[in-house]
């Protein structure tokens, strides 16, 4: 119970962002869906009607800060420890107390684990028979998506709850109150914040209130008591732009979703700032450039084939070159994708021939298109019966496709961009075939 001793929040000791947590539920900023009239964790604190759950939201949403509410609520016993540094013992030591503690005093445990996320599969495993059985109620708190990072089974005896980044008016009702408050915050210093600065810190901090609270704190340091603080104040002290991006994780696999579907949705502007949020979190620009070169063959295709050969430069170009040059043609390409007609026909045709593949019991070449190079191939019944298109003028009909699916239609063009032409073509060849 050490995170939620409150003697340096007492004393005024500690950085601001740990002295403005709040206590009670009534100063809680943000997550209405939860925590509002009504919402779920809000019956759940003021209630103490527990039951296991995950708290999952990006850094600085309150998934700490609802704990140390439920804590100071709660009847029952409460243990809180980091899975960075707990073990298989010391969750079983916790098991252990907390039976012991029901059959003395009937007093329930629960438990949180920050970044729980971090527990590997035999602390998972351990885990599950005491929520199973109801030893203890467990709570967690990640910024990873569970439904990637813990394992069904513990899923399934948990609710997920989900935190949003606080919005830009929330962020800025954080920071005023800690402007003015002299117990906790920076009232007694008597510092001014400008409009400016204010919008700056919101920028920079991009919904997380512990990273707004430290970037006011570095500011109001830096500038002393009775100072007013402006936005090149804090584009002095903040230094690079914040971005919550991590490139192995949910953020990840978000972004580049949102990256594809703009293209796909035709998008330009949309794309662009999917790509400067990769660029700016430090995505490898491989990546960026190898998922271009898929989108061009399966989503733009035969529509415009020019844009495969784009997306490849853009790829070839970002693997010379590098950041932060690579950003131009990669910008380059995404425009042009954005900008293109869309087919999935290519990608529609090979996946159905996969599966008709995976379905025959057996496939045979036609004699008559196999090898038959070998002088002596008639011998394995391989003909010459092969008509080459050429010495017909430009096509004749003959079959292609094994005895038995001769008519079967895999491929099936659009009516978009280029492939018109290819539509054509095959209209030209069933017509021939007619007559």
């Amino acid at each position: 119970m050490n995170l939620f001793e409150n003697q340096r929040e007492k004393s005024g000791e500690g950085p601001l962002a740990y002295r403005m947590r709040p206590a009670k539920l009534e100063d809680f900023v943000g997550q209405e869906h939860l925590v509002g009239e009504n919402g779920p964790l809000r019956k759940i604190i003021e209630e103490d009607q527990l039951h296991s759950f995950i708290l999952y939201g990006p850094p600085g949403s309150g998934k700490t800060t609802l704990a140390l509410i439920l804590a100071e609520k709660t009847k029952s016993h409460f243990e809180y420890i980091k899975a960075v540094t707990s073990g298989v013992a010391e969750l079983r030591a916790i098991a252990r107390d907390a039976q012991q503690r029901w059959d003395f005093y009937r007093q329930k445990t629960l438990v949180f684990v920050d970044e729980v996320h971090r527990f590997n599969k035999s602390q998972q495993d351990v885990l599950l028979p005491f929520v199973e059985s109801g030893l203890f109620y467990l709570v967690g708190a990640t910024t990873e998506n569970p439904l990637y990072e813990l394992n069904s089974a513990l899923l399934s005896r948990m609710k997920i709850y989900v935190l949003n980044p606080l919005t830009p008016a929330q962020i800025q009702s954080l920071l005023k109150r800690a402007i003015s408050d002299a117990e906790k915050g920076l009232g007694s210093q008597k510092i001014k914040l400008d409009d400016n600065a204010l919008e700056e810190i919101v920028a920079r901090s991009k919904g997380d209130a512990r990273t707004a609270l430290n970037i006011l704190e570095t500011a109001a340091q830096i500038r002393g008591d009775s100072a007013t603080i402006s936005a090149e104040d804090i584009q002095e002290t903040a230094g690079h732009f914040y971005v919550n991006y991590d490139k192995k994780a949910d953020r990840h696999y978000d972004t580049i979703s949102a990256f594809i579907k703009s293209i796909r949705g035709s998008d330009p502007d949309a794309a662009l700032f999917w790509l400067a949020v990769m660029i700016h979190g430090g995505e490898d620009p491989i990546f960026i450039a190898r998922r271009l070169v898929i989108h061009a063959a399966e989503d733009i295709g035969l529509a415009d084939p020019q844009a495969l050969l784009i997306a490849v430069a853009a790829f070839q170009a970002t693997e010379r070159i590098g950041l932060p040059e690579a950003r131009i043609p990669l910008a380059e390409a995404t425009i042009y994708l954005a900008t293109a007609p869309k087919s999935n026909s290519s990608k529609a045709a090979i996946d159905m021939a996969l599966d008709y593949v995976r379905r025959l019991p057996a496939i045979e070449v036609p004699r008559h298109i196999a090898d038959n190079s070998h002088s002596k191939s008639h011998l394995l019944g391989k003909t010459k019966e092969y008509k080459f298109p050429h010495a017909f003028g430009g096509y004749v009909k003959q079959d292609y496709l094994p005895a038995g699916i001769e008519n079967t239609v895999f491929y099936q063009p659009t009516e978009n961009g280029q492939e018109t032409k290819r539509k054509e073509f095959l209209e030209w060849i069933k017509q021939k075939t007619r007559s």
